[in-house]
């Protein structure tokens, strides 16, 4: 193939073919194909946008780069659950154990911090031990056992696709709608999933700002799901400000406890519930209010903590934290943020929570960069809410002076305090099917 002509028909406004796309990956997993022209590719891409083939295309080369998962007679159904990221956002550490306590089989492969948003592996690894580095066979046999492994993506995963992410990272071409549905769902994918339940951000924190983008990636990975026979739903959640009130790993992960205990904030408690439902509905359960009451039950019984605590001695941790969450690593300092005056929270500002959790420590501005999981924030703040002058909003937690100070000057930014009535996203906007976009119920 003469890829310089391909890149030229993209250039132009013109598209591939489905073939054409698999044939590309096909030279570039064997080396025939330099970065320099597929760096070319991506960014006509960017500029001029897939057609739906394309998309699909470009998702079955990479999906065909490497293995797959499979079951084969498991007994139960197989569902998983993404999110497209966002601050304080530690509903899948609750979620996964959640749904393999009401009988689903949840392989779930996550990923790390990027930018300003959180990433489950972060957060499962400031675990003491916790292992996040399974193979598909390891992968394979704890969802067989236990019902559920949550891993990072392997080696044997769409392997071209983590190739083709490094380069629109260093590129400028990570933001482009069908590149990140292609990216996402051939991960999802390769799990051999009977179902998959989106988590799609809209929001000043989200990936993706804009809510037509947002809801166009919702769409598109919807639409790359049913064409393959796995049926796929999305929730329009928001991220106009943090989820709950951890930022941090393990922070995060301790509320993820809390939450496992039926102690977690409201916000996230419903999040979590209501995709959970999702998921169950996915998996066989016809009556939602029954899905939600067989939710409800697993954390009042403590069965889904229990699974949790399976989850992580089966990967290496110490399941211990479950019931004493100061197992978890902890901060050198801490310092307590005081409202600087009277009157109603208008806003907590998202993004800027989550760049300063990074600034700390928290996250990764290099990928080689390590992670300190102790930092970052718990606020109680939320908007709407009325504060008089030197109340207690928030909490930071940091390894040194240096650090408060700049959790200090971040929160001074991102809590905003004024008069009148904020104007808030719904926590769930809409759902949306392969038919369109509800009401959420």
């Amino acid at each position: 193939m003469f890829v310089p002509a391909l890149i030229e028909r993209k250039r132009d406004g013109g598209a591939l073919t489905a073939a054409e796309w698999r044939e590309l990956l096909t030279a570039y997993q064997a080396g025939a194909v330099p970065d320099y022209q597929i760096s070319a590719l991506l960014m006509a891409c960017f500029l001029r946008g897939l057609a739906r083939e394309e998309t699909a295309g470009l998702l079955d080369g990479m999906m065909a780069s490497g293995s797959r998962l499979a079951f084969g007679k498991l007994g139960r159904k197989v569902i998983d659950k993404h999110s497209t990221g966002g601050v304080g956002d530690k509903v899948s550490l609750i979620l996964a154990p959640l749904a393999a306590a009401c009988g689903v089989a949840v392989p779930m492969m996550s990923g790390r911090g990027l930018g300003h948003t959180g990433g489950t592996l972060d957060k499962l690894e400031s675990i003491p031990g916790f292992r996040t580095d399974l193979s598909l066979e390891a992968t394979r046999a704890q969802v067989e056992k236990i019902g559920c492994a949550m891993i990072g993506q392997t080696p044997e995963i769409a392997p071209v696709d983590k190739k083709l992410y490094a380069l629109r990272d260093v590129t400028a071409t990570v933001e482009c709608v069908p590149l990140i549905a292609a990216s996402i769902m051939s991960k999802k994918l390769a799990e051999g999933l009977d179902g998959l339940v989106l988590d799609v951000k809209q929001g000043s924190g989200a990936f993706i700002t804009d809510a037509e983008r947002s809801l166009a990636l919702a769409k598109t990975m919807i639409e790359l799901g049913e064409d393959r026979g796995c049926p796929t739903v999305a929730l329009l959640t928001a991220m106009d400000r943090p989820l709950g009130r951890a930022c941090g790993n393990a922070l995060e992960a301790e509320e993820a406890i809390m939450g496992l205990r039926g102690e977690g904030p409201e916000d996230l408690h419903e999040v979590t519930l209501a995709e959970g439902v999702e998921m169950l509905v996915l998996a066989g359960e016809k009556d939602r209010a029954a899905a939600r009451r067989r939710l409800e039950e697993a954390l009042k019984s403590g069965k889904a903590a229990e699974t949790f605590q399976k989850i992580i001695e089966a990967q290496g941790g110490n399941p211990r934290c479950v019931d004493d969450p100061s197992i978890l690593p902890q901060a050198e300092e801490v310092e307590v943020y005081y409202a600087r005056k009277s009157g109603t929270i208008q806003r907590v500002e998202p993004r800027a929570i989550g760049r300063a959790v990074v600034e700390m420590g928290g996250g990764r501005r290099k990928v080689e960069d390590a992670v300190d999981p102790t930092v970052g924030f718990v606020i109680t703040a939320r908007p709407g809410q009325v504060v008089h002058a030197s109340e207690p909003v928030a909490s930071i937690f940091a390894k040194d002076a240096d650090g408060i100070e700049l959790g200090r000057r971040a929160l001074d930014g991102a809590i905003e305090i004024g008069d009148g009535k904020p104007s808030a996203l719904p926590l769930i906007q809409g759902r949306v099917t392969v038919k369109g976009v509800e009401r959420h119920q």
